[in-house]
């Protein structure tokens, strides 16, 4: 291993163990990433939920499974659950969009005032 490979395993190294200056920056990456989480989370949770919705409909209308529980017209109740798990599934991306415009009005200010402060200097 020659020098300057030592060196940069070094400094490698070093890095991991000093503290880092919290930048404006990280700021602004912290406020990007509030902004953002919850409309994901949201949509993540919202979509499953409607994919596992419509699925349960499918469910009852192709297997057997509406005999064992004891219904009597599987189809209609499958059709009408297949459904509403559809609808759900539409919805969602309205529903995230909705949600992260929400949020980015009420943050816009903080991280235009942060990113201008941040380009200036």
């Amino acid at each position: 291993m020659n020098k300057n490979d030592q060196d940069f395993l070094v400094q490698k190294i070093r890095t991991q163990y000093t503290e880092k200056e919290h930048t404006g920056l990280d700021e602004l990456k912290e406020l990007d990433i509030k902004v953002k989480r919850p409309a994901n989370v949201c949509a993540y949770i919202f979509g499953s939920i409607g994919a596992i919705i419509m699925g349960a409909g499918m469910s009852l209308v192709m297997t057997d499974i509406a005999e064992t529980v004891g219904i009597a017209n599987p189809m209609l109740y499958g059709i009408v659950i297949g459904l509403v798990g559809m609808f759900m599934a539409i919805i969602n991306y309205p529903v995230y969009k909705g949600i992260l415009s929400a949020r980015r009005k009420k943050y816009a200010d903080r991280i235009i005032a942060l990113s201008d402060k941040i380009m200036k200097n």
